[in-house]
C-alpha cells in the first residue's frame, strides 16, 4: 500500500512536471483584441489554435466595439495599473506612441533570426519597429478602399459593371434609389463615417493630394477646393443610406448587402471575411472592386508586445511573434480574415480573386508611390489628430453643415490637435 502511494505520488509529480514543461514550451500570452464578429472571430480563433498546438496557454481578452477605441481605453487602464496584456492588437503611429512611453518589449531576436526585413514591405516593416527593433508583428495587409456589392440587386436596375468614378457611383445609386432599393449599406459610427470619407478624398484628389492633406496635414490642402469637393461627395453619399444607419455595426451593414437589403457597402476587405464566413462565394454572391482613385489605402493589423515579466510570459511573446510571421499561419489567418498576407513571399494559390487583385494593386502602388496609409484605421496620424477627423466628419455627416464650413473647421481642429 505504501509502495502504491509512493508510485502514485511520483507519477503525479511527473505529470505536474510534464504539464509545467509543456506550458513553458509555448509560454503564456494574454491577448487583447477587438475581433469579435464572424470573420474576425474565426481568424483570431486560428491564431489561438495554432498557439495552443505548440503547448502554449492563450488567455483571450476580447473587447468589442468602436473599431478598437474601447480596447484602447481598456489598455490604458491596464498599463497605468502596471498589469498590461502580453500582446495587444495595435497598429500605425500608435505603436510608436506606446514605445516612447517605455512600456513595450522588443521581439527583435526572433525577427533577426527569421529575417523579417526580407519578407515585409519596407513601409510596413518601419511601422513595426521602434529605434530599429521590432516591437510588433503584422498579421496581414488590409485594403480599405473597396466597394462590396450584391450582383443580384445591381442586376435589378441593369447595373452590370462596378463604378470606376464617383460620378458613376452616384448615377448607379440614383437608379437604385428610384427603384426603392437602399444604394449604400452604412453604419453610422465615427470610424465608419471616416472610412467612407478618406476613400472619397482618395478618389477625388488622388494619392498625392491624399498624402498632402490626410497624412502631412498641409493647411492649404485641408482647405482646398479639392477638399470642398470631397465633402460635397460625402454629402451625396449621406443621401444614399437608409434611415436606420445610426449606430449600426459594420458587419450588420455587410449583412444588409448579403441579404439583398442594400446594393453596396464601402468598407475594408474585412467585410469579405463576413461574406466568406456566411458561405458566400466571390463573383457569385458578392462582387468587389476598388473605390475610385487608382491607389491603395493601407490598413494592417498587428500585435504589439508589452512589457511583461517572468520566463513563461516572455517565452509566450517570442513564440507568438514567430507564429504570427510563419508562412503557414499567414495563409490560414488571411484566408479567414479576408485580408492578404503581410509577408510578400506567401503563395496566393488558395486565395480568391478579390485577394489576388488586392495583392497585384499593392505591388503596383508600392512601385507607383500610390500606397497611402488609412487615417480612419490608425495608420497615418496620431490618435489625437485622428480623433479630430472622426469628430468633424461625423458632425458633417449628421448635420446640414456646408462643405465650405467643414474644411475650415477641419483645418482648425487638426491644428488644435497638433498644438495640444
Amino acid at each position: 500500500m505504501h509502495l502504491l502511494k509512493q508510485t502514485t505520488a511520483i507519477a503525479f509529480g511527473l505529470g505536474l512536471l510534464m504539464a509545467t514543461t509543456a506550458a513553458h514550451a509555448g509560454g503564456t500570452v494574454e491577448v487583447l483584441h477587438w475581433w469579435t464578429s464572424g470573420g474576425e472571430a474565426k481568424a483570431v480563433g486560428e491564431l489561438k489554435k495554432s498557439f495552443e498546438s505548440q503547448g502554449g496557454t492563450w488567455i483571450d481578452s476580447p473587447i468589442a466595439g468602436g473599431g478598437g477605441d474601447a480596447a484602447m481605453t481598456a489598455l490604458r487602464a491596464r498599463v497605468v495599473a502596471g498589469n498590461p496584456p502580453a500582446a495587444v492588437q495595435l497598429k500605425g503611429p500608435g505603436i510608436q506612441e506606446w514605445a516612447r512611453q517605455d512600456v513595450l518589449n522588443d521581439v527583435d531576436e526572433v525577427a533577426q533570426k527569421e529575417q523579417w526585413d526580407k519578407v515585409l514591405p519596407p513601409v510596413l516593416a518601419a511601422i513595426m519597429k521602434y529605434d530599429g527593433k521590432y516591437v510588433a508583428a503584422p498579421v496581414n495587409i488590409h485594403r480599405v478602399d473597396w466597394f462590396w456589392a450584391n450582383p443580384a440587386v445591381l442586376a435589378k436596375v441593369g447595373i452590370s459593371e462596378m463604378p470606376k468614378t464617383w460620378d458613376e457611383f452616384n448615377a448607379d445609386a440614383d437608379k437604385l434609389k428610384a427603384a426603392g432599393i437602399t444604394p449604400l449599406a452604412h453604419g453610422g459610427q465615427p470610424w465608419q463615417d471616416a472610412t467612407i470619407f478618406e476613400n472619397v478624398v482618395l478618389g477625388i484628389g488622388g494619392a498625392d493630394f491624399y498624402r498632402k492633406a490626410m497624412v502631412e496635414l498641409d493647411p492649404n490642402a485641408l482647405t482646398s477646393d479639392t477638399m470642398v469637393k470631397s465633402f460635397d461627395q460625402l454629402r451625396k453619399l449621406r443621401g444614399y443610406v437608409d434611415a436606420n444607419f445610426s449606430g449600426r455595426d459594420w458587419n450588420l451593414a455587410t449583412a444588409m448587402v448579403m441579404r439583398g437589403e442594400a446594393a453596396f457597402q464601402i468598407m475594408g476587405d474585412w467585410a469579405k471575411g463576413e461574406f466568406l464566413a456566411a458561405g458566400k462565394k466571390p463573383g457569385v454572391d458578392f462582387v468587389c472592386a476598388p473605390t475610385p482613385g487608382g491607389a491603395f489605402n493601407l490598413n494592417a493589423d498587428s500585435f504589439t508586445f508589452f512589457k511583461v515579466h517572468g520566463a513563461d510570459r516572455l517565452e509566450g511573446q517570442k513564440v507568438l511573434a514567430s507564429l504570427i510571421m510563419s508562412p503557414g499561419f499567414q495563409e490560414t489567418f488571411n484566408l479567414a480574415k479576408g485580408s492578404i498576407p503581410a509577408r510578400t513571399d506567401v503563395s496566393l494559390d488558395k486565395f480568391d480573386a478579390c485577394a489576388v487583385k488586392s495583392h497585384e494593386d499593392l505591388l503596383a502602388a508600392i512601385k507607383n508611390n500610390t500606397l497611402v496609409p488609412s487615417v480612419a484605421h490608425e495608420m497615418a496620424v496620431p490618435r489625437s489628430v485622428r480623433g479630430e477627423f472622426l469628430d468633424l466628419v461625423t458632425k458633417f455627416f449628421n448635420s446640414d453643415m456646408s462643405s465650405a464650413d467643414a474644411v475650415k473647421e477641419l483645418a482648425a481642429a487638426v491644428k488644435r490637435a497638433q498644438t495640444e
